[in-house]
């Protein structure tokens, strides 16, 4: 009654695709998530509700005060708040400041994610070997270029094909359209310097839905920008709406809500993992479930504790830990640098809709080379808009001609951010507490994890040439900023089981298996080696949808 071919833990993105490559290869899985269940639709209660039909018009000062790692949050609020966990629910311990943003429901955070979808290139796998930091990726581009395919064709990404070696074109739906500052904007941006490469920011959004799109029923973004409420268009991508009922459909699938992984189970007699042990999330009773493969996909934080209380005679340390390894070098994107200026001109322009994506820059730093005296480098995204309302703050004034004169449109900004990539070190870890447990019986996660100096030099960086770039385009005003947030709120976190060729440098192999447990794999952000500058979703199933395939040949040969 408790055994399936697979078991899946955690329904997120990346959790999903698993599902779904595994339902669809005729392989019986058993899906399991933390949270609640979220049906696609039905339980997107905000959905298509009015500004003025929410009891506080959207604002959470109160939960925010109450909850102020998840309340740091940019799409936490009153119409999203059921979609994150909070602070004293599930609490855990930090050694230094990290802000850990989680959604425990079925789909997990797909339902909440920014939505940015780039392919990395071959420079992004060279980058640790060549600069001698980490160690080498097991794979290069050519290994994952059809899954990002593959994964792209059936997700949806909408974006142009540029041509960049730095940014590998994908399978793409038409881009949104820059307004008219930004493409004025990238036009003298790149004029100025060959190396600045600006392009229309890629997403998971259907702009023009393909036959595969509409077979998942899933139709046209309205570019309403309400995208963290759930979007009952189905038109970003998320488990709810695509790979979850496209893996229900093969009637292979057993999902099951309410299911708190607590550990591995390593068979010592047969030596060899054999299932996991769960914890009922509301009557807390704990159940055993078998499979012949296991993929931990309950994002990296999470896949990370899993693994190191998953102990037995045979892995005392937790499960494949036999370097002492399991949790380190964990890594993150660095947020920190901003950017803001104010463009002259243009006051009989302006834009329609909501537009879920922005203008990019690919990384140009240390591309091809070590040029700089740092490592590696940082992505670039900016944005221009023009609001009435801002007019209004601090204003004295009453009235309907007060209401007119702050709806006009008021001046052209311009924001801009960095994505930089954090190196990470042996020091950046997570491990469990000795004596603290959560509600459920697990030991809390313990963070370790913080900036260093090459986070600091990259800023700098970012703030001078980031200026250098709105100076040429004509930007005036220019300010810089350090957000000084901690690590975490990026919600990018990665490593702790990291690939790699040699075991005693890493837990997983190219194919994402544990090197001394082969039937587990992991996927998720817990996988990766480095942290690139691009947004990590995509490559994370793409890694995911690539480790199954090899998986179920694998297990089909008796291999595993």
């Amino acid at each position: 009654m408790n055994t399936y071919d697979a078991i899946v833990v955690g329904s997120g993105i990346s959790g999903g695709w698993a599902a779904k490559e595994l339902c669809e290869k005729g392989i019986k899985t058993l899906l399991l998530e933390r949270g609640r269940n979220v049906e696609h639709l039905k339980d997107y209660p905000t959905a298509t509700m009015n500004p003025w039909e929410f009891k506080h018009r959207g604002r959470l000062d109160k939960l925010k005060k109450e909850n102020p790692i998840v309340g740091r949050c940019y799409a936490l609020d009153e119409a999203t708040e059921h979609f994150f966990v909070k602070d004293h629910e599930h609490p855990y311990v930090q050694d230094k400041p990290f802000d850990w943003i989680r959604g425990y429901q079925v789909g997990g955070k797909s339902l909440i994610w920014a939505r940015q979808t780039q392919r990395w290139s071959n420079y992004d796998f060279e980058g640790p070997a060549r600069d001698g930091f980490a160690i080498d990726w097991p794979i290069r581009y050519k290994d994952l270029a059809p899954w990002y395919s593959y994964v792209e064709k059936f997700i949806g990404i909408s974006g142009n094909r540029d041509g960049l070696d730095t940014l590998p074109d994908c399978e793409s739906l038409p881009a949104f359209e820059m307004n008219c500052v930004e493409k004025d904007m990238s036009g003298k941006i790149g004029a100025a310097n060959k190396n600045w490469n600006v392009v229309q920011g890629r997403c998971a959004h259907l702009t023009k839905p393909a036959p595969i799109h509409q077979q998942q029923g899933r139709g046209q973004c309205q570019a309403r920008h309400l995208c963290y409420r759930g979007c009952p268009f189905g038109a970003y991508f998320s488990s709810n709406s695509s790979t979850i009922p496209w893996a229900m459909k093969t009637g292979n699938l057993t999902l099951q809500p309410n299911s708190v992984v607590h550990s591995v189970i390593f068979d010592d007699a047969k030596g060899k993992v054999t299932g996991v042990r769960v914890v009922d999330a509301v009557t807390k009773k704990m159940t055993e479930y078998y499979a012949k493969i296991i993929f931990l996909n309950a994002a990296c934080l999470n896949t990370n504790l899993i693994a190191l209380n998953s102990t037995s005679k045979r892995f005392p340390n937790g499960l494949g830990n036999d370097n002492g390894l399991l949790g380190k070098y964990m890594a993150f994107h660095n947020y920190r640098g901003v950017i803001s200026g104010s463009v002259e001109g243009y006051e009989d322009k302006y834009y329609f809709g909501r537009r879920p994506t922005q203008p990019m820059l690919p990384n140009f730093r240390n591309v091809k080379k070590q040029d700089t005296d740092f490592l590696r480098g940082y992505m670039t995204f900016f944005e221009t808009s023009r609001t009435g309302w801002q007019q209004g703050l601090g204003q004295n004034g009453i009235g309907a001609d007060f209401k007119n004169a702050i709806t006009e449109p008021g001046p052209w900004h311009v924001f801009m951010m960095m994505q930089g990539e954090h190196v990470p070190e042996e020091s950046s870890r997570v491990y469990l507490h000795k004596d603290l447990k959560d509600a459920w019986g697990m030991p809390q996660l313990v963070t370790d994890i913080d900036y260093n100096e090459n986070d600091l030099k990259v800023m700098k960086d970012f703030h001078q040439q980031g200026s250098e770039m709105l100076a040429a385009a004509g930007v005036k005003n220019i300010s810089t900023s350090d957000s000084k947030q901690a690590p975490g709120l990026d919600i990018h976190e990665m490593g702790g089981i990291r690939m790699g060729n040699d075991p005693k440098t890493s837990l997983l192999n190219k194919w994402n298996q544990f090197h001394h447990a082969p039937n587990v794999f992991v996927t998720d952000g817990a996988c990766m080696v480095s942290t690139s500058t691009q947004n990590p979703s995509l490559t994370f199933m793409a890694l995911t949808a690539r480790a199954v395939d090899h998986a179920v040949s694998e297990m089909r040969k008796g291999n595993i």
